[in-house]
């Protein structure tokens, strides 16, 4: 008879639980979404950003060197 109880005392658990998966299945895809979204414009950002600091580089390569500076462009680490 104890085996009886234990037995239904996980099978309540289980469905408890499958049933908070399923409630929690919505949320964590908009949330899933929206982290993913977020990756994406961060990355678009930081290009954006990259190439002005390139090109920011360049003007300044070419500033110098048009100045008269004999010494070579050194290369920015």
């Amino acid at each position: 008879m104890l085996y009886l109880i234990s037995v239904l005392a996980v099978a309540a658990g289980a469905m408890v639980l499958v049933t908070v998966l399923v409630r929690l299945g919505g949320p964590l895809r908009r949330l899933a979404d929206t982290a993913r979204q977020s990756r994406a414009h961060l990355a678009d950002r930081t290009g954006a950003l990259a190439a002005r600091i390139a090109a920011l580089r360049v003007a300044v390569n070419r500033r110098r060197h048009r100045d008269g500076d004999s010494s070579p462009p050194t290369r920015a680490a």
